[in-house]
Order: C-alpha cells, then sequence, then structure tokens
C-alpha cells in the first residue's frame, strides 16, 4: 500500500528560498521512496534531472508560477526550456483574471501554448487555483484544460488564499470525466488527506510532506 501511495506523490519544493543542498535533500527522498516525481522551480530542473537519472522518478516544474500572470509566449518559452532542462511534468498556472473577465478563448490558448510546447515531450497539469474560483469558474477552467489537451488539472499553487479541498477534487472529477488526471495541491498534510483525495477522484497529489504521509504522520506544511 505505501508503494502504491508513493506513485501518487509529487514530491514538492517550491520555496523562494529552497537552497541547493534542500532540494537534494528531496530528490534523496523521492529515490528513497520512489515517489512519482519531484515538483521544484525551474532553476533546480537540469540539478533535479542530473540527479534522478536512471530512476523511475520524474522530474516536474511549474510554469507562469505562482500567479498565472505572464504572457503564452512566456509560458511555452518557459516550457521548452524546462523540457530542455529535463523536466518530464509541467504544472502550469492559467491566466487567473481572464477567467474572471470570461475571456475563454484566452484562456484556453494560454493552455494550448505550453500543451503545444509540451505533447509528446512532458505531461502537461493545469493549475486553476480554485480557492480563487467560484465553482461556475471551476467548472469552466476545467472545459478548458481538456479542450486545450491538457494531461491533468490541478487544485492550487499552495500560494494563494487556500488549498485543496475534497469537494473541489470531486467537481473537478465530475467535470473532466474519468480519463483525464487531477491533482490535489496546497494543504495535503497527512496519510487521511491524502486517502480522501484519492477517494474523492485525484490520481496525483502534489505535498512537501510527502515523507510524513508515507510513514503516516501529520506534517505542518502550507503546501
Amino acid at each position: 500500500m505505501t508503494q502504491n501511495l508513493a506513485k501518487f506523490i509529487d514530491h514538492t519544493l517550491l520555496k523562494a528560498d529552497a537552497t541547493k543542498e534542500q532540494i537534494l535533500t528531496l530528490v534523496k527522498e523521492a529515490k528513497e521512496y520512489n515517489f512519482a516525481s519531484v515538483c521544484v522551480n525551474p532553476t533546480w530542473v537540469k540539478l533535479a534531472a542530473a540527479e534522478l537519472k536512471d530512476t523511475s522518478v520524474d522530474v516536474c516544474t511549474v510554469i507562469g508560477f505562482p500567479l498565472g500572470a505572464t504572457t503564452s509566449e512566456v509560458k511555452a518559452f518557459e516550457t521548452k526550456n524546462a523540457i530542455e532542462n529535463g523536466a518530464t511534468e509541467v504544472d502550469m498556472v492559467i491566466n487567473i483574471g481572464a477567467l474572471k473577465d470570461k475571456n475563454f478563448a484566452l484562456v484556453e490558448e494560454d493552455i494550448k501554448a505550453v500543451v503545444n510546447e509540451a505533447k509528446g515531450k512532458a505531461l502537461t497539469k493545469v493549475i486553476i487555483e480554485t480557492s480563487l474560483l467560484t465553482n461556475e469558474e471551476k467548472e469552466k477552467a476545467c472545459e478548458l484544460a481538456v479542450s486545450a489537451g491538457a494531461d491533468f488539472v490541478k487544485t492550487s499553487t499552495g500560494f494563494s488564499t487556500g488549498g485543496a479541498t475534497v469537494e473541489d477534487i470531486a467537481l473537478m472529477r465530475k467535470t473532466v470525466g474519468p480519463d483525464l488526471g487531477v491533482k490535489a495541491s496546497g494543504g495535503v498534510r497527512s496519510l487521511a488527506d491524502t486517502e480522501a483525495m484519492i477517494n474523492a477522484g485525484a490520481t496525483r497529489i502534489g505535498a512537501s510532506s510527502g515523507k510524513e504521509i508515507i510513514n503516516g504522520q501529520v506534517s505542518n506544511s502550507s503546501y
């Protein structure tokens, strides 16, 4: 069970003050527990990829993070650069303001810019930042991610006003159907949290508390 659970987890360190030593510890733990991936800021992708070569642990990074307010062209370049450096999964933040303005064409094209750059080279996960959206907006964001060809929808950056909830995961799963990935991130700190998210429909968990989750402990981490 523990081995299977580990493969749900993106072992995450996205803090601005993360040091090389901390990233190397993250990577070491990911190897030890055989997590699905490490999720790191783009500046650490090359190091993580080198350290994880010849393992089953993927390298995930973030695009347009954490606000989602960079242009589509910048997000596309970030994606290209990250993949060149060794990323095999990219978690991009949507243009949240455009979604709230009902500029759905812009939101879809923004997602497509990343999907097109990543297609065949890396999985694309679309962060919709659920804590800032109404239920109607959450559903629309998920629909746009599906139509843009993304592989996953994801709840949160972990850097906004709230993280994943069971209710949001259930809503996202219902909206995208059975085939798209759904990632819960932000505030998943325990085995109970993780199991609740998976039971609600999550197929991936983003957490800095992966070690504690697997060991049945509760973390006080915010991500």
